[in-house]
């Protein structure tokens, strides 16, 4: 990106990012949140919402990143999601009812490696339909 962003722009394309992991830091201090009564349910549940959390986390990042001009935004977004996964971990370690797992860091990675293979492919669909030639029916 050629042209330099305000303070305000940045300010806007970060502000989700924070928002996103604020949510993420309040649930994670949450002692013994349970979604579902029934333990093999609950435990589906919880750990689908670490990856829809997670990846939701890294394609916020990825936008933060790409429209402020970093190169390899991608990347980045992955590497920074892993990163808070692995010290949301350790906050937990902290909550009552709580525990850290690296399983959990793995599912939270996973979640961000499928969506932002699903963001990969769907830039690559809106590139390639940009650059197809427009037949117009009359």
């Amino acid at each position: 990106m050629t042209a330099i962003l305000s303070a305000g722009r940045i300010a806007l394309l970060w502000l989700p990012v924070l928002v996103w992991a604020g949510i993420i830091f309040a649930l994670s201090a949450t002692p013994n949140l349970r979604v579902a009564q029934a333990a093999d349910l609950d435990f589906v549940l919880r750990k689908a919402g670490h990856m829809a959390a997670f990846g939701i986390l890294a394609v916020l990042l990825w936008r933060a990143l790409a429209f402020t001009g970093v190169r390899r935004a991608i990347v980045w977004s992955g590497v920074l999601t892993v990163a808070y996964a692995a010290t949301d971990e350790f906050h937990q370690s902290f909550t009552s009812g709580r525990h850290p797992s690296p399983l959990d860091v793995g599912i939270d990675s996973v979640g961000a490696l499928l969506f932002l293979l699903a963001l990969m492919l769907w830039l690559r669909g809106r590139q390639a339909r940009a650059r197809a030639p427009r037949q117009d029916q009359d």
